[in-house]
């Protein structure tokens, strides 16, 4: 389990000097502001549990994950990560937690990856029956076990978060970070590590943390997440909850016979709405749906009509932005 309590992080950050003379100045004496990267955080996450910290840059969710991983210490507030108070670094907790951040590499780009397993498997004390029965699994279940064997920096990219993936996992973490599993990784790159960590959740059951500004990692990974803002956390629940609270609308697309849309003869013209050659889309109030629909039939040749609900992204960008 996880625990927070109270959690506060404020940096010292060095204030810029305007001018020739005040740059000279903080050459001998620098002044500073104080930022609040996180402020007041409450959280407890289960065993087994994954949840999905959303917020846009600055927001503080690296800030939040570097804490509970023991790289930074927090200015004030009470952490338990596992039973562990993760900045002390006991190697028993560090023996029991990994961090996979998609933008940094742990493993050698000049030696094959399986060389970086054989490090890891003595800086992790893996026994050897443990460590051949991890390399068999991962490989297999990551579809990677050809290039095992090729040098890091000939993999493609998709490639190597595969085996930094592996390299993060062969000590069977307890509690598992996931920064940014996913950036720059095409579709089919994509698809893939989310099937692999769906599937090695349900396995191992381990505690996961994910930060992605992709929502589609969210959706599909996340049950419950974590919305913070300006370090604040102004949500935490599971997303059928965001929708049903925040998704207030719904969008409905009229593909139109006339070229010429006159959106002004409509009463609900303060609805917007977006043009893709014949087909109008519009963000309608739920309680006026059926209004709007007889309206835009009444009114216009309508070839084709759809209706869904908001799109998560679009929830979470309303949200952030209110």
């Amino acid at each position: 389990m996880i625990q927070v309590k109270n959690l506060n992080k404020v940096f010292k950050v060095h204030k810029k000097a305007a001018g020739f003379k005040a740059s000279i100045k903080s050459l001998f004496t620098r002044d500073y502001i104080k930022k609040h990267a996180l402020r007041d955080i409450n959280l407890t996450i289960e065993e087994g549990e994954i949840i999905g910290l959303i917020g846009s840059n600055g927001a503080g969710k690296t800030t939040l994950a570097k804490i509970l991983s023991g790289i930074i210490h927090p200015t004030s507030g009470e952490v338990s990560v596992i039973g562990f108070n993760p900045w002390i670094k006991n190697n028993e907790f560090r023996s029991k937690m990994s961090l996979i951040m998609g933008q940094k590499a742990q493993l050698w780009w000049d030696l094959p990856a399986l060389d970086g397993f054989l490090l890891l498997k003595e800086i992790y004390k893996i026994p050897d029956d443990h460590y051949n029965e991890m390399i068999d699994y991962l490989s297999e279940k990551l579809q990677i076990k050809e290039e095992l064997k090729i040098q890091i920096r000939k993999l493609s990219l998709g490639q190597r978060m595969k085996v930094e993936l592996m390299a993060a996992l062969l000590h069977r973490p307890k509690v598992v970070f996931l920064d940014e599993p996913t950036i720059g990784l095409d579709l089919f790159a994509q698809t893939a590590i989310r099937n692999f960590i769906v599937e090695y959740r349900k396995k191992y059951k381990p505690i996961m943390i994910l930060t992605s500004h992709y929502m589609e990692d969210i959706e599909r990974l996340c049950e419950r997440v974590v919305i913070m803002k300006e370090g604040l956390i102004i949500f935490d629940g599971n997303i059928d909850e965001i929708k049903n609270k925040y998704g207030k609308n719904k969008s409905i697309s009229f593909k139109i016979q006339e070229e010429s849309f006159n959106p002004k003869i409509l009463k609900t013209s303060y609805v917007d709405f977006t043009q893709t050659g014949n087909f109008y889309n519009f963000e309608v109030p739920e309680a006026n749906i059926s209004i709007f629909i007889n309206e835009i039939i009444d009114s216009f040749k309508v070839e084709d009509l759809s209706i869904s609900r908001q799109d998560i992204s679009t929830i979470i960008e309303s949200i952030l932005g209110n």
